[in-house]
């Protein structure tokens, strides 16, 4: 059975963070685990508010020391980390258990507004994690909060946020450009390998269930190499992923929708 670890925030609502991730692992056949670093609730008598409590330090390295030395992991994601211990902790073990395939979700920004969330936070995470990863997967506002770039309207800003953000240290850049690109007709997204860029494309899905994308997006791109599969091999399959969960997508209520990850079981092969 092939192992996978997820660290990331927990979402009660169950369509993003650890449970998003989870779910995702399963589809691909993996063994999941889990190291929650923080609580993320929401208020149905405040319009949906959310809330973050992040877990004690100590509860944090128990449960990477369960993880990694207890079990091992061929594969790591992390996602919304919300404190700077555990970016160290997270650091630390990376290191310690020299691994590869790790894939980062910079939660940096409240997607939704396009405001930063956390800006000392989020120095911490481009300084110690992002030489460490073999894959980050920035959504268009994160990548131009990483790059610098004001506004990524097209392809060409997309290359020259991602030959920025490259230079910061990840082996590959994957931006999740999406529907937000300007006229955009299809999602269109982009990988960049230090060397060449990848357009990658596939059906626009109209809709506006679609909390959690960006974790199931990371977590299938993490389980594609945990099975062996090249970064670029990983991020097609991810790819079709993403689009059959959104095909499904369903409101959760009247606030918020999620996609329906399940529905790849149609017909899942593992091939690109």
């Amino acid at each position: 059975m092939i192992k996978i670890a997820s660290i990331a925030g927990s979402d009660a609502s169950g369509g993003a963070g650890i449970e998003a991730d989870l779910k995702t692992f399963e589809e691909y056949g993996l063994y999941g685990m889990a190291a929650i670093t923080l609580v993320a609730t929401m208020e149905p008598d405040s319009n949906w508010t959310h809330n973050v409590f992040p877990l004690n330090e100590n509860v944090l390295r128990s449960q990477l020391e369960t993880i990694f030395k207890g079990i091992g992991a061929e594969a790591v994601k992390t996602g919304m980390l919300g404190t700077s211990y555990a970016v160290d902790l997270i650091r630390e073990y990376l290191i310690v258990y020299n691994v590869k395939n790790y894939v980062l979700d910079p939660v940096m920004l409240c997607k939704s507004a396009g405001e930063v969330l956390n800006p000392e936070l989020n120095n911490e995470v481009e300084k110690k994690l992002l030489p460490l990863a073999e894959v980050i997967t920035p959504s268009l506002f994160e990548a131009e909060y990483l790059s610098g770039i004001r506004e990524i309207t097209g392809i060409e800003q997309m290359k020259e946020a991602a030959k920025t953000i490259h230079g910061k240290g990840p082996r590959h850049v994957f931006i999740k450009g999406g529907a937000k690109l300007h006229d955009a007709t299809k999602a269109v997204d982009l990988l960049f390998d230090g060397i060449n860029f990848t357009i990658i494309e596939d059906e626009l899905i109209n809709t506006t269930w679609n909390h959690g994308t960006g974790c199931t997006a990371s977590a299938a791109i993490a389980a594609g190499l945990a099975i062996g599969f090249s970064v670029k091999e990983a991020i097609l399959l991810a790819k079709k992923f993403i689009v059959a969960s959104l095909k499904a997508g369903f409101a959760l209520n009247q606030w918020v929708g999620s996609g329906n990850p399940s529905h790849w079981r149609k017909d899942r092969l593992f091939g690109i």
